[in-house]
């Protein structure tokens, strides 16, 4: 009987909305993973295993989602620069025998039982940490010795993500939440339009020092394909796909690129090219339909926390959520170079599917806690 009461209670104080929103699009998702890998020459071992793998990851996911919604991270939020020590430190293990290379990338970790990226799990410790670093200096914020402590904590963890991994995608993941969560908090919009400057003038200095020479082909063939026609033939095929699948689609199952596995990586990156291919406008649209009332949710919870710590911890997972759905949606139409971002609870993939659940667990922690309304 305790155990019932208990778990009532649970219930009727977490957000069911967020976990009811994630499992809808983990279901979909599972359906466009069984036609995408249906084929025997997908580069998956058979549909039926990669159901069972996914459908796993999300009941583990759902444990990670209670877990880390009956965590209260207000009261840790002072241990938050020990934090980033273990976030740095999760990444440099990389640099260890337990990093292996999937995909031509550095940036797993094998755990023998499966591999883990230590980049999407250090997403959401990021979110803590910046999260309680801004609280506590967001008097200041606007200062530019307070930017410049916020900027600097940024900087670490994009550096530390790309000399380990060489995964500038992670890192611009990283950025734009803390842009996200700066403007949340209050940011000067004077700071944003110097920023805004600052990133136009360091364009050259990317394009020249920073950035790798598939990273520049991956862009400049968005503009002339011919550049390098296997370069292209990611992102171009995929527009065909979506393009070919008009208002309805060809029906799932029975999309010609999806089962010819014309499309790489159509389980994971180009999971949106599936829906558009095999379920037309009206598949896509869904897609988006779901993710979009998903992320509402989040600001929303971050509008009624009651702390300023609670509210940066919901936007945070919310612009982790917008940012990643706007670049792989974009990457799928051919307006975005290819980056490897999946898109959430869509894709296959059990570290992205852990992360995004705990993610929502934490966002759920904080309606959870909330203050009654009568009382803000």
């Amino acid at each position: 009987m305790d155990v019932f009461k208990t778990v009532t209670h649970y219930i009727k104080n977490t957000d069911l909305y967020l976990a009811i929103l994630a499992l809808l699009c983990s279901m979909y998702g599972m359906v466009l993973i069984y036609s995408a890998t249906l084929n025997p020459s997908s580069s998956l071992d058979g549909s039926t295993r990669n159901l069972l793998i996914q459908g796993a990851a999300v009941v583990l996911g759902l444990g990670a989602f209670v877990i880390m919604s009956l965590i209260d991270l207000e009261t840790m939020s002072g241990w938050w620069k020990i934090f980033v020590l273990v976030n740095i430190g999760l990444q440099m293990l990389l640099f260890t025998p337990l990093g292996v290379e999937v995909n031509g990338q550095r940036a797993w970790l094998n755990l023998s039982v499966t591999n883990l990226q230590p980049g999407e799990l250090g997403k959401l410790i990021f979110i803590f940490t910046l999260a309680a670093h801004i609280s506590e200096i967001k008097e200041h914020i606007s200062e530019w010795r307070g930017l410049f402590v916020i900027a600097l904590h940024t900087l670490i963890m994009m550096g530390a993500v790309v000399v380990t991994s060489g995964d500038t995608g992670m890192a611009i993941q990283y950025f734009m939440i803390a842009l996200i969560m700066l403007f949340a908090a209050g940011l000067s919009l004077k700071w944003l339009a110097i920023g805004a400057g600052l990133g136009v003038v360091s364009i050259p200095i990317l394009w020249n020092f920073v950035l790798q020479g598939y990273q520049i082909t991956r862009i400049l063939v968005l503009f002339d394909p011919s550049i390098d026609p296997e370069a292209s033939r990611q992102a171009t095929y995929g527009k065909i796909a979506i393009g070919s699948g008009q208002m309805s689609g060809q029906g799932l199952t029975h999309g010609t690129m999806t089962q010819m596995q014309l499309v790489p990586e159509n389980h994971t990156d180009y999971i949106f090219s599936v829906a558009g291919e095999e379920l037309g406008f009206i598949g896509c649209m869904l897609i988006i339909g779901l993710l979009t009332l998903l992320i509402m949710r989040l600001f929303y919870v971050s509008y009624r926390a009651s702390t300023t710590f609670s509210s940066l911890l919901a936007v945070g997972v919310g612009g982790m959520f917008l940012f990643q759905v706007f670049m792989n949606i974009f990457m799928n139409v051919g307006l975005l170079p290819v980056m490897g971002l999946t898109l959430p609870f869509f894709s296959y993939g059990g570290t992205s599917v852990l992360t995004m659940y705990a993610a929502l667990g934490i966002a759920a922690g904080v309606r959870m806690r909330e203050k009654p309304s009568w009382l803000q």
